[in-house]
């Protein structure tokens, strides 16, 4: 599957022509409303917001083709930054806007916001931003030379991951490959393939070392010119949360590290090694090796989606038939994955690196709840779309959950889930059937013995797993074992979500604490020191770990990101708890309200809606409470 980017912009042409149009639109905007906002009357400022709303949503149309194009293939740096710089030109004539606005008395500025609509939450954002508002001369400056300062750091930091090769016996292979490696069910893969990305990270360790550098030191010149006393208070106002609420987080998070050695203990002990390595956090049990075709993993997740909300069901089933998604490795790739949001006259655009692994399956479901997101909020304006961080990955997190308890449930009702494993599988043959698509998709299933993949359409348009009638007694014990090596997986997977990312956080804090520029050995330190918190002396991470802070590109793009995946993690698993209990009767109803709302609301407010209050300490407990549970069942057997 690949994007048609053609969809944005048919031809070069098109896409000119609309920077050109952008441009000109943007010049008669300042040349109408420059220095005339305090004379305007509640409607008329309106009619200017809604203007203004619409020169910005094209300039985000004309940037979202250079980013999708730029992440499809890297080498295109070039054209990505002289779309950049046009884009920012056309910014230039916008940028009094929102600092006129806050050079307005209150008075008129809460006749504006009572006046407002849909606009109405926006403009009471941009108000409290005004203590770090600077002056239209120096706001210009600064936006005028973002392309040469973090931005730059930013794009050199993805076009030398996208440029590295790691050398893994014989082969050359890209940084989603080697990653890849490290969840093999062979320990002599998974330690070549550590061995292989630091070394490749050490030999790069200064022009790595030197980028983040440089990005922290460029957010500490902003931070000081809009008078921000730390770092990371420019993410919490984004994220519209205070420092309290994240120090709350991490506390409660830190204090359940117990946790994390409990698992690895158990996983040690099942393992039978006297020692867990780095190497091994991810190593699959009971030689659990499961490969997904592309085709399987959508009628997994179709089917997961389709049991919560038919509505989620049909706009996944959009994003398949449609294209909305580039599935595949390829050269230049960008690494990871991610939704990019698009535009409402077109769509949410998924990047996956699909590996066959399992883990893919639900990077697809999490990738896929982003885009349902983004879809959904379409409705509420450009401006209200754009959601903080904190709850930006509610739907991304909880998507996961959805497929992960569909495959549980699959697993223990020998409904045939586990003939997708490759190592354990059953004998016999079984069908899954699925009417998500006039084509049929998978084929063969991975597997030693022929299982085969029937897309068949019943009369219900439903997706269900048909059991084979062979049975056996043996068969359900390597279904335990399959499940069990699941549910470990997918606790590892909230334990990088979770514990992993306060651990990255933890890390920034002191980063960006450092007045000074930080030596390669200082930056490893530190991030050993922060890694190894977690592990309780469980997992050992040895030296050559210290390099690996330099792949994480949440450092570089956006730092104090992470924590906001923990936040959204513990959120999520309070709503699935809710979920699953059938207190709320319209649950479904409310979340999908939750999620159509996108950012025109206080997380606080939006939370709210189910009876939950994010800046009480009790509220991140009942997510580490789940937590804990699915421990205590892994422990168990």
């Amino acid at each position: 599957m690949n994007w048609n980017l053609g969809e944005l912009f048919a031809n070069e042409a098109e896409f000119s022509g609309a920077i050109d149009s952008a441009s000109a639109q943007a010049r008669d905007f300042e040349l109408k409303f420059k220095d005339k906002l305090h004379a305007l009357s509640a409607e008329e400022f309106l009619d200017a917001l809604e203007l203004y709303e619409s020169i910005s949503e094209q300039i985000g149309k004309i940037m979202s083709f250079a980013h999708l194009r730029f992440a499809r293939d890297t080498s295109l740096g070039a054209q990505q930054a002289k779309t950049e710089q046009a884009c920012n030109d056309i910014s230039q004539s916008l940028l009094f806007f929102e600092l006129e606005f806050n050079e307005l008395d209150a008075a008129k500025q809460d006749e504006f916001i009572a006046g407002g609509g849909r606009f109405r939450y926006y403009l009471s954002l941009l108000k409290r931003r005004k203590a770090h508002q600077l002056s239209l001369p120096q706001e210009s400056v600064l936006l005028k030379t973002s392309p040469v300062s973090g931005e730059a750091f930013s794009r050199l930091f993805d076009e030398s991951m996208a440029r590295m090769s790691f050398d893994f016996r014989g082969q050359k292979l890209g940084e989603e490959e080697i990653l890849s490696l490290l969840h093999s069910s062979d320990r002599e893969v998974r330690k070549d393939a550590a061995a292989s990305l630091s070394a490749v990270l050490e030999q790069n360790s200064h022009l790595l070392g030197y980028i983040y550098n440089m990005i922290k030191t460029d957010l500490k010149i902003r931070c000081e010119l809009r008078g921000y006393d730390k770092a990371e208070a420019v993410m919490h106002e984004e994220n519209q949360i205070n420092i309290a609420s994240v120090d709350a987080l991490i506390a409660e998070t830190e204090r359940s590290f117990a946790l994390v050695g409990k698992f690895y203990a158990k996983k040690r002990e099942i393992l039978g090694y006297d020692a867990l390595y780095d190497y091994d956090r991810y190593a699959p049990l009971g030689g659990d090796e499961s490969e997904f075709s592309f085709g399987q993993a959508k009628q997994i997740v179709l089917a997961a989606f389709e049991k919560f909300s038919p509505k989620f069901k049909q706009i996944a089933l959009i994003a398949f038939e449609r294209n909305w998604i580039d599935a595949m490795p390829t050269q230049n790739k960008q690494s990871g994955a991610f939704s990019h949001s698009g535009s409402r006259d077109t769509h949410p655009f998924v990047l996956l690196n699909f590996t066959r692994k399992r883990r893919d399956v639900f990077t697809l479901a999490h990738e896929l709840g982003h885009a349902i997101h983004q879809y959904l909020s379409y409705g509420v304006g450009y401006f209200n779309s754009f959601t903080p961080l904190t709850t930006a990955e509610t739907a991304s997190v909880f998507c996961e959950m959805l497929v992960f308890d569909y495959m549980r449930e699959n697993f223990s009702n020998l409904n045939g889930l586990s003939n997708f494993k490759s190592t354990a599988a059953l004998d016999g043959s079984q069908n899954f059937k699925c009417s998500a698509s006039q084509e049929a998709q998978g084929g063969e299933i991975p597997n030693e013995r022929a299982v085969k993949n029937s897309a068949s359409q019943d009369s219900a348009g439903s997706c269900e797993l048909a059991a084979s009638d062979t049975d056996t007694p043996s068969q359900t014990a390597n279904d335990k074992a399959a499940l069990r090596a699941m549910l470990a997986a997918k606790i590892e997977d909230i334990f990088a979500t979770l514990y992993r990312q306060i651990g990255f956080t933890t890390f920034e804090r002191r980063v960006h604490a450092s007045a000074d520029e930080l030596s390669i050995e200082r930056l490893g330190e530190l991030w050993m020191e922060e890694s190894r918190k977690m592990f309780a002396g469980e997992l050992i991470l040895q030296d050559h770990y210290k390099s690996w802070w330099s792949y994480i590109p949440h450092f570089v793009h956006t730092p104090f990101y992470c924590y906001s995946y923990a936040y959204a993690q513990l959120l999520v698993l309070a709503f699935y708890g809710l979920y699953k209990s059938g207190r709320l009767e319209n649950f479904v109803q409310i979340y999908t309200e939750f999620l159509s709302s996108g950012g025109s609301d206080a997380p606080q407010k939006l939370v709210a809606k189910f009876g939950f209050d994010i800046n009480k300490s009790e509220f991140w407990r009942i997510g580490i409470e789940q937590v804990a549970a699915l421990v205590d069942e892994f422990v168990r057997g």
